[in-house]
């Protein structure tokens, strides 16, 4: 849903509501943990696949405020990018609006949590990925992981992404759409810097 004004706290309230039941706008649920590029399925789907790790602290103590920080929803936290309801829980199911302000316009963009990695409570990796429901500007999936590498003592966080425009406006400014991807991966890295800091 694109909007020529910041949406009113109704509007991303039933809109929330009115996604639900939405379907996933792709599948098979689990295709960004593919090792190569999705497969695709005619030459007008291209997939785009996009992957950035930053170490963002070392050590167990930081290991466990990066996966706090996470559970919490922090990596969206960039001013520009607003994540309703705020703190939902990451759990398999939980439906969330993805606000976005960018080129004069905002979004709201509808995803699921579709499945889990590691444990929200224990081991040395968690993270979670989400879907795009049918309201998504975007078609496809995203993990969101931080891992404790007990070689090196390194925390990183890890974004794998892979994705292709669905909206017509999405498709019309595929460029600008790809830039404010890319903008995303690296403000949600530094989120993340400053959460384990």
């Amino acid at each position: 849903m694109f909007l020529v004004r910041r949406p009113s706290q109704e509007t991303v309230d039933r809109f929330l509501s009115e996604s639900q039941d939405l379907p996933l706008s792709y599948g098979p649920v689990g295709i960004v943990q593919e090792k190569s590029q999705p497969p695709n399925r005619t030459a007008q789907m291209k997939w785009d696949l996009d992957e950035l790790t930053v170490v963002v602290g070392r050590g167990g103590a930081a290991f466990e405020k990066a996966r706090r920080a996470l559970l919490s929803w922090t990596h969206f936290d960039l001013g520009w990018v607003e994540l309703f309801p705020p703190r939902a829980p990451v759990a398999v199911g939980t439906v969330v609006a993805i606000q976005i302000r960018h080129l004069g316009l905002w979004s709201l963009n509808g995803a699921r949590v579709v499945y889990t990695v590691g444990s929200p409570t224990d081991g040395d990796r968690f993270g979670f990925a989400y879907g795009t429901l049918a309201n998504h500007a975007e078609a496809g999936e995203e993990l969101f992981e931080v891992a404790l590498d007990r070689r090196t003592d390194d925390v990183t966080y890890r974004i794998r992404a892979t994705s292709r425009p669905r909206a017509v406006l999405a498709r019309l400014g595929q460029p600008a759409v790809r830039v404010l991807q890319a903008r995303f991966r690296r403000d949600s890295g530094a989120a993340m810097k400053r959460a384990v800091a």
